[in-house]
């Protein structure tokens, strides 16, 4: 099942390995079971330090679980671990045996300060593409924690299951039948997600003093493109910088092909994500990852206090901390997330094959998966608040080339309607007329554009009605001392390459300000 090319991949991967790590592998007569063995076998391959058990327990589905040292580690995969969670498996054997890009203590200590014992499942497509940073994050977890137990389950597999529990979007992590989050999410929410479901253990004590992380020249919120190129400029002037940031690479992680970087004719966003890391690691900055800030403070030193309980000060705060979907923020929207409301449309659109789905949003974003998901989906609606689509011409053309495919213009989203745990309708209003009318359906993809991630400094520094920072032509904000830089702000045409531009603007503009002081 593993090709020659990618076996001495891993065999240079895994020869870090210190210690055993066990694929352990349950019976069963289903047909699949076959390729995971082959997988395993391929797997066994790589290194001396992997090896293979079979287990007297019967699955109905393949299965297959990890021991480290001959002791589980509640790490288990349900289905054949292939596709995009391929790319899982190969990370829970390395972070198994403590190797590979593991969480900080501070991140750690909140992960032991779960309240137990918790047992999650993420159900799961081989196809999506923001599956495995939840898989991968959940698994972590699982190695950091000993009464955590994490499950990847393939929902191609169990679809009676997947019909039982009334999942319409991946990953799905369910506690039992009860959904914990569906779509896509960081490890800092998901440990916030758990923290507020199954509460805190304050028995188990913090050091205090772990929590002051020092005085920085300059600290830079967000590391994407922006917060990349900022800190990398801060850097490479002599100046005592730390990255804050939820995920390497921010909204870029989840852009599929990216062709108009510059130079480079074609990559993707988790490449491009790589490759930051990889740049900010050449230099001595200090990065606080799966991190959110809770405040900033004003004045010449700045104090900045994170979500985590830790703080810091700096002489200059830059501020890059992009953008993200935005909600219709109606009702029933937050009510059916994962259940026929979904932003993704290569992830969750399989599961509506066959299926009436809307599309909410006329831009290039809306018009693009309204023509991606016509090619799954029984009929596509596409709803458009203006009267006209905004999206580009030659997309226009090709929408409405579909027969499939229906447009209702000047039409605000009102609510969405559901019943027994699934959507069954849309409702809008005709904002000419301000009738008020509902289309029958089962699935709402929402892409409406994006929201800045200013809402953490939006007391501090001024922002515009869309809440982006408003920054002058050297990013600097309204109050000394703080710039920003990318899709959080005012800028116009939210490019990547405009982003990295602004965010070395940003870091040449704190340390000019910082020399003249």
């Amino acid at each position: 099942m593993l090709d020659a090319n990618i076996i001495e991949q891993l065999k240079n991967v895994y020869k870090v390995l210190d210690h055993e790590v066990t694929l352990v592998v349950s019976r069963s007569h289903h047909e699949r079971q076959k390729d995971l063995i082959q997988l395993v076998e391929g797997l066994l391959s790589t290194s001396e330090k992997l090896l293979m058990k079979e287990s007297e327990e019967y699955s109905e589905v393949p299965k297959l679980g990890l021991e480290y040292q001959g002791k589980p580690t509640g790490i288990t995969f349900l289905g054949v671990p292939g596709g995009h969670e391929f790319t899982s498996l190969v990370l829970a054997i390395l972070n198994t045996d403590g190797k590979g890009k593991l969480p900080d203590e501070a991140i750690i200590n909140r992960i032991r300060r779960l309240k137990g014992p918790i047992e999650l499942k993420t159900f799961i497509s081989l196809t999506c593409e923001n599956c495995p940073e939840v898989v991968q994050a959940l698994n972590l977890l699982s190695l950091f924690k000993l009464d955590f137990s994490h499950t990847m389950i393939d929902g191609g597999l169990v679809q009676d299951e997947v019909t039982r529990l009334g999942i319409q979007g991946v990953p799905s992590v369910m506690s039992g039948d009860h959904l914990i989050s569906s779509g896509k999410i960081g490890m800092v929410e998901l440990i916030a997600k758990l923290e507020e479901e199954f509460g805190i253990d304050n028995s188990i004590e913090i050091d205090v003093k772990n929590l002051d992380l020092g005085r920085f020249d300059v600290v830079v919120v967000g590391a994407g493109p922006g917060g990349a190129s900022a800190a990398i400029y801060s850097a490479r002037k002599g100046l005592k910088t730390a990255i804050i940031a939820e995920r390497i690479g921010g909204q870029v992680q989840d852009t599929k092909g990216i062709e108009n970087l510059i130079s480079v004719k074609y990559t993707e966003g988790p490449q491009l994500a790589a490759q930051l890391f990889q740049h900010i690691s050449a230099y001595d900055i200090k990065l606080l990852e799966h991190r959110r800030v809770k405040s900033v403070g004003k004045g010449l030193i700045k104090k900045i206090e994170l979500e985590s309980g830790e703080h810091l000060e700096t002489k200059s705060l830059i501020v890059a901390t992009g953008a993200k979907w935005r909600e219709m923020g109606i009702p029933g929207e937050k009510e059916y997330l994962g259940r026929g409301v979904a932003f993704c449309p290569h992830c969750d659109g399989p599961y509506f094959k066959g299926k009436d789905i809307a599309v909410v949003g006329g831009g290039n974003s809306g018009v693009e998966a309204a023509i991606d998901l016509a090619g799954i989906v029984k009929s596509v609606t596409v709803f458009e608040f203006m009267p006209t689509l905004k999206a580009d011409k030659v997309l226009v053309d090709k929408l409405e080339s579909l027969p499939n495919v229906r447009v209702i213009r000047n039409a605000k989203t009102t609510r969405v309607i559901g019943d027994n745990g699934k959507v069954t309708a849309l409702e809008y209003e005709e904002r000419d007329t301000g009738i008020i009318k509902a289309v029958e359906l089962e699935g709402v993809f929402v892409q409406i554009g994006l929201l800045p991630n200013s809402s953490f400094i939006k007391d501090v520094v001024e922002t515009n009605k869309f809440g982006e920072i408003l920054i002058d032509e050297k990013c600097r904000t309204n109050e000394p001392g703080i710039y920003a830089a990318g899709d959080v702000t005012n800028v116009p045409y939210k490019q990547i390459i405009i982003a990295m531009g602004e965010g070395a603007k940003a870091g040449l503009t704190s340390f000019e300000d910082i020399m003249l002081k």
